[in-house]
């Protein structure tokens, strides 16, 4: 018989938001977090699971350094859109949707509220 997998789940430990919305200082961190081209594929890629995604994939997947990838996912989830998953020395990320999901729709009002104003360009 196998002993049952133990695994701590490491939250952001600024601005985590589980309740649906995010403040400014959080926006403003998932948007630059986001702006990085890597960050952002980054995510895409471990978004389409619902499990975790090991970072041994995300390696592979990538082709960067392990210094590199660690610092691209400690700014995803100081910005509270990832969270990091360890499993003794492994670690995996799952995407935090309730948050991205919190953030697009902030997005969404801040460019629905540029439109009427007229400011934002076309």
């Amino acid at each position: 018989m196998s002993n049952p997998v133990s695994y701590r789940v490491v939250r952001p430990s600024a601005g985590g938001s589980n309740t649906g919305t995010i403040d400014d200082r959080q926006f403003v961190r998932i948007a630059r977090a986001l702006a990085e081209p890597r960050r952002l594929r980054i995510l895409q890629e471990i978004a389409v699971h619902e499990s975790p995604t090991p970072l041994t994939i995300l390696y592979k997947t990538h082709r960067i350094s392990p210094a590199t990838l660690s610092d691209h996912t400690k700014k995803l989830e100081s910005a509270g859109s990832v969270e990091i998953i360890r499993e003794g020395k492994f670690a995996s990320l799952i995407v935090q949707r309730n948050v991205l999901r919190a953030y697009l729709e902030r997005l969404s009002t801040l460019s629905v509220n540029l439109l009427i104003k007229g400011r934002l360009a076309k």
